[in-house]
């Protein structure tokens, strides 16, 4: 059942007799899909600071709460988002880390995303 499934989908993407395949975005159900806008957070997400688990598992939940203005200057206009973020270190130290983030975006699809 999976391999018919892969070979349908395959079979939409193969263009040509299978000469090249099709830009994904031409594909009407996967065109809204495509990343348009993106940063690098200031850090990396930490068991410590209650970002993920111990089995690296990320807590989505707080996550969105926590990163909302990042979240939000994605779909945003902006092309940076000002941030601070409380650290806490393995040695149970804490610290406020201060950072302008660049939010980065394909120009072809900025006017794609505005129409949206």
């Amino acid at each position: 059942m999976r391999g018919e499934l892969e070979g349908a989908w395959l079979g939409r993407l193969v263009g040509g007799g299978g000469a090249k395949l099709a830009s994904l975005a031409e594909e009407e159900h996967l065109r809204g899909a495509q990343i348009h806008r993106w940063l690098i957070l200031h850090k990396e997400l930490d068991p410590d600071d209650e970002e993920i688990t111990r089995t690296r598992k990320v807590r989505r939940r707080f996550i969105a709460e926590k990163y909302k203005a990042l979240i939000d200057a994605l779909y945003s206009d902006s092309d940076h988002v000002q941030t601070e973020a409380k650290v806490t270190f393995e040695d149970g130290r804490k610290s406020t880390l201060n950072s302008t983030i660049a939010i980065h975006g394909n120009a072809a699809a900025e006017p794609a995303r505005k129409a949206a």
